[in-house]
């Protein structure tokens, strides 16, 4: 009866808190409090908490994200974003209603560069919506676009999201996860694409001019140096000359003189800029910090187990067992935010998986792209909130033209789950 109490003190709280606007990283915290009383006396337990926080942040892995965070923000500010659109014009420009095509591929390589969704919604849509409003495309179409394919920098590495992943599962490889993202990635940007085909066909949006081979070849020699980051950062990773810690510091190094070689930061930008960054990652440290705080809180009272245990009666078939997952993490990523919740749901759910011979790294990206459609819906959807606002429009007048984008991240996502050889042939074929 005492582990029931517990469950349901955990749940009923945390959803309370929750309820009445408490933020999400002191909702974890003060739940997981809640619980320890019920086994444990107040003042051991608020100690507990404290020392499960530093404990969760004492991880040389964490590291990463703070300097991925800030070579994020670097690039937002050297115009990095720029020449990786005006390469996507150039590409797909001159196709009817091209622009949309140059928002996802634009999306994908700075997301894929910058690793955060946030970063690249305000930094392409900042760019790219008043140009589709000059040339006719609807505002909402643009903001739903900009909003679903900036999720794609997230599964495409290196992701900070993965990171924390790697964190909750006890060790997954950070190299393993960063090469295992890049199909499932350009599967939702490639789904995400032929979504907007229909659209443009509806609205019978037109192309742009076609780029000589001249203005192509000045683009990409533009928007080189931006691409070579991937190669560096990930290439040194895979063959091993880095960590994933120590890539995210060459990266901040690579961008800062890259963003100094184009012009368009300078010495006086930086204090904004590390300023902005740090406001970014005390955000996601707090989150971290509680989240592990509510992991340990959960683990002390064995409700991983007791769900895990109730997965596998329910199924023994693992395709049956990672939809249901799935749809409960769906349900999750609405009133959520990624961070608390793969910290949250990992050691819950990874144990069934493992168990049914589920490789721990399929699972991990199957479990991100799920969480990143939660991202872009409400109640509490960031990138969401992000992209209406740089498109100057609401969410009433842009949810139904999210809609089909949704379904198809939702489709991708199912093509992902039941079909792991597109997510594992490459860190197979690396070895990883």
């Amino acid at each position: 009866m005492e582990e029931y109490l517990s469950i349901l003190i955990l749940v009923v709280s945390f959803i309370t808190l929750m309820g009445i606007g408490v933020p999400v990283a002191w909702a974890l915290g003060f739940s997981s409090f809640l619980t320890l009383t019920v086994t444990i006396a107040t003042v051991p337990s608020a100690t507990t908490i404290a020392q499960r926080m530093g404990v969760g942040l004492d991880s040389f892995a964490l590291l990463a994200i703070p300097f991925f965070i800030l070579a994020g923000e670097i690039m937002n500010k050297g115009g990095i974003a720029n020449r990786l659109i005006n390469l996507a014009k150039a590409l797909t420009g001159r196709l009817p209603g091209g622009l949309l095509y140059v928002n996802v591929i634009a999306a994908m390589l700075f997301g894929a560069i910058a690793g955060s969704a946030a970063a690249a919604a305000s930094a392409i849509g900042g760019i790219l919506g008043p140009r589709m409003e000059k040339e006719g495309y609807p505002r909402e179409l643009g903001a739903a676009v900009n909003i679903t394919s900036s999720t794609t920098g997230l599964i495409i590495p290196p992701s900070n999201v993965l990171i924390v992943y790697s964190l909750a599962s006890g060790g997954v490889s950070i190299a393993a996860l960063f090469v295992a993202g890049y199909i499932p990635g350009l599967l939702i940007g490639l789904f995400l694409m032929i979504t907007a085909a229909i659209f443009i066909k509806k609205h019978n949006l037109k192309g742009g001019e076609i780029t000589s081979i001249k203005e192509l070849t000045k683009k990409f020699l533009a928007a080189f140096p931006s691409l070579m980051l991937l190669v560096v950062v990930i290439g040194g990773i895979v063959i091993g000359v880095f960590t994933a810690t120590e890539a995210s510091a060459i990266a901040v190094i690579y961008t800062l003189v890259l963003s100094f070689i184009y012009g368009e930061i300078s010495i006086k930008d930086l204090p904004g800029v590390l300023l902005k960054s740090s406001e970014t990652t005390a955000i996601v440290m707090l989150l971290i910090a509680t989240s592990m705080s509510m992991s340990w809180a959960m683990s002390s009272e064995n409700i991983p187990q007791s769900i895990s245990a109730a997965l596998l009666a329910l199924s023994d078939n693992k395709f049956v067992i990672l939809i249901m997952i799935n749809l409960i993490l769906l349900f999750v990523g609405t009133f959520m935010d990624m961070t608390p919740a793969v910290l949250i749901f990992t050691p819950i759910f990874l144990p069934a998986v493992v168990t049914m011979g589920i490789d721990p790294v399929h699972f991990g990206i199957m479990m991100v792209l799920n969480l990143c459609i939660g991202i872009c819906t409400p109640p509490v959807g960031s990138v969401l909130f992000i992209g209406v606002g740089v498109a100057r429009t609401s969410i009433a007048k842009v949810f139904l033209p999210l809609l089909p984008f949704f379904l198809a991240m939702i489709l991708g996502l199912l093509v992902i789950t039941l079909v792991p050889e597109l997510t594992l042939w490459l860190p197979g074929l690396f070895g990883l």
